[in-house]
């Protein structure tokens, strides 16, 4: 089940409903076989002090990070005017729609 969990990145759900066990189960005991491995000294990572001990040369690389602008296009005045064209034309359809409703209104 843990290591379903660990190699396959199952959900704690589609272990569960393999095993048929609740979902809580199937947490616990996964939480469990993890806390129990951890413990155990076999599985132990060396701490700060053996990486100093060490006499292997370790190379170092920085890579410096700068923020940049992004890069967009400029808005050119054609650009701009198209979008009041779009805007204008649209706006001519609306007096369309006042024209016909007031036919309508003086037809009754």
């Amino acid at each position: 089940m843990t290591l379903e969990y660990l190699r396959e990145y199952r959900t704690y759900f589609h272990i569960a409903n393999s095993y048929g066990i609740s979902e809580s189960a199937c947490y616990r005991n996964i939480k469990w076989i993890e806390d129990t491995v951890v413990k155990h000294p076999d599985f132990a990572l060396p701490g700060k002090k053996a990486l100093i001990k060490n006499d292997m040369q370790y190379e170092v690389v920085l890579i410096d990070v700068a923020e940049s602008p992004i890069e967009r296009p400029k808005k050119t005045k054609a650009v701009l005017l198209r979008q009041k064209e779009k805007a204008y034309n649209k706006n001519s359809g609306c007096r369309r729609q006042k024209d016909t409703r007031s036919a309508l209104h003086r037809s009754s």
